[in-house]
């Protein structure tokens, strides 16, 4: 007994949240302001029933004590002309429809107070539903409000997330290898014009160099006697014949 009782306070469990999670704020509020005005139609069209048999029983009640006046008025004609047998059965008449009048006009003490109270009620009911209207209007602002909330900060989860920020970092690692190889490109594939300009502007620089290099050897070796030293001689030539 024990486990069939578990079983069933889990079913339970599982119904109520399947319940919960399937309740919209929104669609829930809007039902009931709906059963709400159904239930004030109801009770309007429960009001104008309860007043139209108010109405009824007031004719009737004003049908009978008009006729026990009638019948009055002919059991005194009948004693009038000496008649007393009718004249009691005419008063006979007359009670019946006195009695029918009482009974009448009791039934409208009690008519009018249901009508009273229905009335109060439909008041009541008319006030709960602009209440409701209104409080219902603020509920669905405020759930639609909670719930762009959670979806801007799932949102916000999801991008800071580590496999979206990785994915970031993935594309920025692409993006500067992509410029590198762009640049190698640039310089390994630029105009020949531009490089012939470049190289010889180097190759004047090259010979500056080399003149001022010579000027420099020249001016540091002595002057000698050519049938002394003729080796330095032919050094000398050679360097400035170079």
């Amino acid at each position: 007994m024990g486990l069939f009782d578990r079983i069933w306070r889990a079913i339970r469990a599982n119904l109520n949240h399947l319940v919960g999670q399937m309740e919209d704020p929104e669609k829930i509020l809007e039902q009931t302001v709906l059963d709400m005005q159904d239930d004030l139609i109801r009770l309007r069209q429960a009001v104008a029933q309860a007043i139209a048999t108010q109405k009824r029983t007031e004719r009737q009640a004003a049908q009978a004590r008009s006729s026990s006046e009638e019948w009055y008025r002919r059991a005194q004609l009948a004693l009038s002309k000496g008649d007393e047998n009718l004249a009691r059965e005419a008063l006979a008449r007359r009670k019946s429809y006195v009695e029918t009048a009482n009974a009448m006009e009791s039934q409208l003490s009690q008519q009018a107070s249901v009508v009273t109270q229905l009335k109060q009620n439909m008041m009541k009911l008319e006030s709960k539903i602009a209440e409701a209207k209104t409080k219902k209007d603020m509920y669905i602002a405020r759930a639609r409000s909670a719930k762009a909330s959670e979806q801007l900060h799932e949102m916000l989860n999801r991008v800071g997330t580590g496999s979206a920020m990785g994915a970031f970092e993935r594309m920025e690692d692409k993006v500067l290898q992509l410029e590198a190889r762009s640049e190698a490109m640039a310089e390994l594939g630029g105009d020949d014009l531009e490089k012939r300009f470049e190289a010889l502007g180097q190759g004047d620089d090259l010979d500056a160099e080399l003149a001022a290099m010579k000027e420099q050897i020249s001016g540091k070796l002595p002057q000698a006697n050519p049938l002394l030293d003729p080796e330095l001689e032919k050094l000398r030539s050679e360097i400035r014949g170079s």
